[in-house]
C-alpha cells in the first residue's frame, strides 16, 4: 500500500524497453534511467516486457519468456532497489509475475478480459489496466470496478491514444480528465499513443517525435505519472522501435515534467 500511496500523489515514471531482448541491455537501461530519476527527483518503476504476446506478426521476435523474463526483471529489482512493472496476457500468469512485480499491466486490447482483471486482483499487488484504444475514459470504470469488486482497491489508468481510423492514433485529453474524475492514479503513455498499428505492414510503424508534446498536454492536464518505452538505439529495437524515446534525449523530456 505503501508504494500506491506514494504514485497516488504524482511525479512518477514507468519507463523501460518495450520488451526484453537481453540481460546487459536491460541493466544499462535500468541503472541510466534510474540516475535521471533521482536527479529530476521522479519516482521510477521500470518496464519490460518478458513476452509480447499481440505482436502484429507471428514472426515477430516476443520476448524471452515467463522463467527467464522474471529472472532478469528481478535481479533488476534486487541490484537498483526499484519497484517493478511488466505486462500479462494470461490468468496462469499473475501469481508467479506477482512474486517478483510491485504493479501488474492490464495490455490495452485485453482490459475487458474479466478472468484475467480478478486474477491480478487477488495478488493484492498494484493492478494498472491501460485503457482499450476503442474506449473513452469513462468506460474505464467497469474494469476498475472489477478489480475493486474482486477485493483490491489498488488501481491505477493508463490512457495509450484512441483509434483514429486504420493504422492511427489519437490522445483525446477529455479521457484523462474523465478518468481522473474516477479517482485513481492516472498515467499517459506518453509512446504507445504515438503509434501507428499495423503501420510498417506486418510490424507497428509511430512518430516518436511527438511524444515531448504528448507528455506536455498530459501534464497540463494533471496526470499522476508519465509512461515512456526508452531503448539505447530505437532503429535496432526488436519490438516498438518506431515509437520508443532514445535514452540520450530522456532526460531533456523529463527535466519538462517535473
Amino acid at each position: 500500500m505503501e508504494l500506491y500511496n506514494k504514485l497516488k500523489s504524482g511525479s512518477f515514471i514507468i519507463s523501460g524497453p518495450c520488451v526484453i531482448e537481453n540481460e546487459d541491455m536491460i541493466m544499462r537501461l535500468a541503472e541510466n534511467i534510474s540516475a535521471m530519476c533521482e536527479r529530476q527527483e521522479l519516482t521510477y518503476i521500470f518496464k519490460a516486457s518478458f513476452d509480447k504476446a499481440n505482436r502484429t506478426s507471428i514472426t515477430s521476435y516476443r520476448g524471452p519468456g515467463l522463467e527467464e523474463g522474471l529472472r532478469i526483471l528481478e535481479k533488476v529489482k534486487n541490484n537498483f532497489s526499484l519497484p517493478i512493472t511488466t505486462d500479462i496476457h494470461e490468468t496462469n500468469q499473475a501469481a508467479p509475475v506477482a512474486e517478483v512485480c510491485d504493479i501488474l499491466q492490464i495490455p490495452a486490447f485485453l482490459c475487458r478480459q474479466t478472468d484475467l482483471l480478478v486474477a491480478c486482483a487477488k495478488t493484492d499487488k498494484i493492478v494498472n489496466i491501460k485503457k482499450a484504444q476503442f474506449l473513452s475514459g469513462k468506460d474505464m470504470l467497469y474494469p476498475a470496478q472489477k478489480v475493486i469488486d474482486s477485493g483490491n482497491k489498488k488501481v491505477m489508468l493508463t490512457e495509450r491514444g484512441t483509434l483514429m481510423g486504420y493504422g492511427d492514433l489519437v490522445v483525446d485529453i477529455r479521457n484523462l480528465v474523465d478518468m481522473k474524475a474516477l479517482g485513481f492514479p492516472v498515467v499517459m503513455d506518453v509512446t504507445h499513443s504515438t503509434q501507428k498499428p499495423g503501420g510498417l505492414g506486418g510490424a507497428s510503424g509511430g512518430n516518436r517525435e511527438y511524444a515531448p508534446y504528448i507528455a506536455a498536454a498530459a501534464k497540463a492536464v494533471g496526470v499522476d505519472g508519465f509512461f515512456f518505452e526508452v531503448h539505447e538505439k530505437p532503429e535496432e529495437a526488436l519490438s516498438d522501435g518506431p515509437n520508443m524515446v532514445p535514452l540520450h534525449e530522456f532526460e531533456d523530456i523529463l527535466k519538462k515534467l517535473k
